[in-house]
């Protein structure tokens, strides 16, 4: 088995209209579904991610979210967009070599990364930690 990214996500929240504008309008996430308790997005061609409210029954089992990682281009200037959006991030940028990263808490605290490499070279399957990551 080999796992090459994130291909789906959901998430069941009590903020949900502050995480569809959080996803729709800071992220600038695609919607592709618009229903009472799931809203729907495109992340790339084979990428979603799905948000439901807590009345949403069916997946009553989503209890935590898991933390994932968002690639961005750049996450200097992702986290000053964000920043601006009133976004909490957790510590300072972290970097090894040419991969940096970040988390932050989304709206409803749900705690997420973003993450940039410098170069095109998607081959590697890990990241390096820096030294005292507390994550």
């Amino acid at each position: 088995m080999h796992v090459k990214g994130l291909v789906w996500l959901g998430l069941r929240t009590t903020q949900f209209e502050q995480m569809v504008k959080f996803f729709r309008d800071v992220m600038g996430l695609q919607p592709i579904r618009d229903e009472p308790e799931l809203a729907g997005f495109q992340l790339t061609k084979d990428t979603q991610l799905e948000l439901y409210r807590p009345e949403e029954e069916f997946h009553a089992f989503f209890t935590t979210g898991p933390v994932v990682g968002f690639q961005v281009d750049d996450v200097d200037a992702a986290r000053a967009t964000m920043e601006a959006a009133g976004i909490e991030f957790i510590g300072p940028i972290q970097r090894a070599g040419k991969t940096s990263w970040n988390h932050f808490r989304a709206p409803d605290g749900t705690v997420f990364e973003i993450l940039s490499r410098a170069d095109e070279d998607r081959r590697a399957t890990r990241r390096p930690r820096a030294a005292g990551n507390r994550d």
